[in-house]
């Protein structure tokens, strides 16, 4: 496994500098991050570059990733595993080998990328039963295996980052040449539930040549600066509760800890009301929302990081459409 060092870097993505708060908010929280939009917009390339802005893994969760990647037969042992896992499964992947199953049960790409990044490029060429499969392992942070009358629990505690298309044939508004019935398929293709498990949406949208010249992204290490910073009030916050990150809140965490002002939790009510949000979503605002405070040094949410954290979810038209 590479080390830091040899990580893509976050310097190499142009003309996307407006993305790069995005980035640094999944990051932070261990957030899940959906990108869509046209081919060769620079998705994987964003997608590649994540794990070069996670923190270090503290000892307790290299030894869990070092664990993991014994019994999958990928580490040979005698050292503690350095970084974060990061994994691409191909679009032709089972629901067993995605979220783990076989005989002997043996764990799958979900629980290979514990403690990191679970990246799926070109979601929509999923095979809907394997993205089914993720669902409750995303949620859980675990994913229960029965076989022979014995039960077999692997972590599943991953950032999923996954990446798709508009439409099968990649292009947009006038210049798609899909049918209706290929419009249908696709957006069928996307799970609903699945996707109401997203954090932070993006669209990736072809930059102009002009901004690619004049825009770099800054390095990663610049980011990663004030990641680490989050996450250690995050840590402090989460003592004793066995979490790491704001992306693992459970409901009754989330109400205890977030810390959100009257005002802040007025402005998720009138989100939550004027739009179609589940009560999935309602939370997952209110978790975004907690990271970006953190990012910002704030102890309190307020109105405007509710207000961002909206702005970064998946819009509920996508999400019914999708369904």
């Amino acid at each position: 496994m590479p080390g830091r060092d040899d990580l893509p870097d976050l310097s190499d993505v142009r003309g996307h500098n407006a993305l790069v708060p995005a980035l640094e908010i999944v990051a932070a929280g261990g957030h899940n991050l959906f990108m869509h939009g046209p081919p060769v917009t620079g998705k994987t390339m964003i997608a590649r570059r994540l794990p070069s802005l996670l923190p270090p893994l503290t000892g307790h969760e290299a030894i869990e990733v070092t664990r993991v990647h014994s019994v999958a037969g990928l580490h040979g042992g005698g050292v503690l595993l350095p970084d974060r896992p990061s994994r691409a499964p191909d679009h032709t992947i089972s629901a067993s080998g995605l979220v783990g199953g076989g005989i002997p049960p043996a764990p799958g790409e979900a629980t290979l990328a514990h403690h990191g990044v679970l990246f799926l490029d070109e979601l929509s060429e999923f095979a809907r039963p394997a993205l089914e499969a993720l669902r409750q392992p995303l949620e859980d942070g675990t994913v229960a295996i029965v076989r022979a009358q014995r039960i077999i629990v692997f972590p599943t505690r991953c950032t999923l980052v996954a990446a798709s298309n508009p439409c099968p044939c990649g292009r947009e508004d006038a210049a798609c040449t899909c049918s209706a019935a290929d419009l249908a398929r696709h957006r069928r293709r996307l799970s609903g539930p699945l996707l109401d498990r997203i954090d932070v949406s993006l669209t990736v949208a072809r930059p102009s040549a002009a901004a690619m010249r004049r825009q770099a992204a800054p390095p990663s290490a610049e980011v990663r600066g004030r990641i680490v910073a989050a996450r250690e009030r995050q840590a402090a916050r989460l003592a004793g509760t066995g979490l790491t990150c704001n992306a693992q809140l459970t409901p009754r965490l989330l109400r205890e800890l977030a810390n959100a002002t009257r005002p802040a939790q007025r402005r998720l009510d009138a989100v939550h009301d004027r739009g179609n949000l589940s009560a999935r979503g309602h939370g997952r605002i209110l978790r975004v929302a907690r990271t970006i405070a953190d990012l910002a040094g704030s102890e309190t949410v307020r109105p405007d990081h509710i207000d961002q954290a909206a702005g970064l979810r998946l819009d509920d038209q996508t999400l019914s459409v999708a369904a």
